[in-house]
């Protein structure tokens, strides 16, 4: 027997009010109504749509949106174009939603979830020598324009003033604000080598007066987290 606190129909109507770029309730799906124009995904993450909406999973070379978004995992954007309205997740994770104006925002590549059509980006990469070559390369998505920004969390997120350095595991990091300087920081030792792995050996250092840096509960990325309560 199914009981719902209202009549199924209701709930089958699904919802399609809100902003245009928005979350449903629980922060686990993004919800964007296109009215003609278009936004940008992560390959895979729809779950849902209605309408006439195009997914285009192959676009490079095209205007400079389209080329391909190289991450820590090799993780492509796709094309969303069209009129309807579309829902996107990824294994349950929380998502949060950063509005940008004119702004720039560092993105760790596996935690971007969609962008607005007025967000631009490319792949830059976290500087630390040694330290860096112990991380395995860092690679992130830097976000810039007016619009909206969905990025990928595991749990409810935690948010870190940098006005002193703070030192984040490079998993753990998801999204930091324009300015913010980074490099990677060892503590690694030879007998570290020995039954640990290789994300306790480094970490991203994070500074710079009035930023801050949005962590997950968590040492594994978004990817792949199974849901949380």
């Amino acid at each position: 027997m199914v009981s719902v606190n209202q009549p199924l129909g209701q709930h089958a109507a699904g919802n399609d009010g809100g902003q245009p770029f928005g979350l449903e309730s629980g922060d686990r799906m993004l919800r964007v109504r296109l009215d003609g124009g278009e936004m940008y995904a992560k390959q895979g993450s729809m779950v849902a749509y209605r309408g006439q909406i195009d997914f285009a999973y192959k676009g490079q070379g095209v205007g400079g949106y389209l080329r391909r978004a190289v991450t820590g995992e090799g993780q492509d954007l796709m094309r969303v174009k069209g009129r309807g309205t579309a829902w996107f997740a990824e294994s349950g994770s929380h998502i949060s939603i950063f509005h940008l104006d004119n702004d720039r925002l560092t993105v760790n590549g596996r935690s971007l979830l969609a962008l607005e059509s007025g967000i631009r980006y490319k792949i830059t990469t976290t500087s630390g020598g040694v330290g860096a070559m112990i991380a395995g390369g860092v690679f992130n998505t830097e976000v810039s324009g007016t619009g909206g920004v969905a990025v990928l969390c595991l749990g409810s997120p935690l948010v870190l003033s940098t006005d002193e350095p703070v030192c984040v595991d490079r998993d753990a990091a998801v999204a930091w604000t324009a300015g913010v300087r980074t490099r990677v920081v060892s503590s690694f030792k030879i007998g570290n080598l020995f039954g640990r792995s290789s994300g306790e050996l480094a970490q991203i250092e994070y500074t710079g007066r009035g930023g801050f840096v949005v962590v997950q509960c968590g040492e594994i990325p978004a990817r792949g987290a199974e849901p949380s309560g």
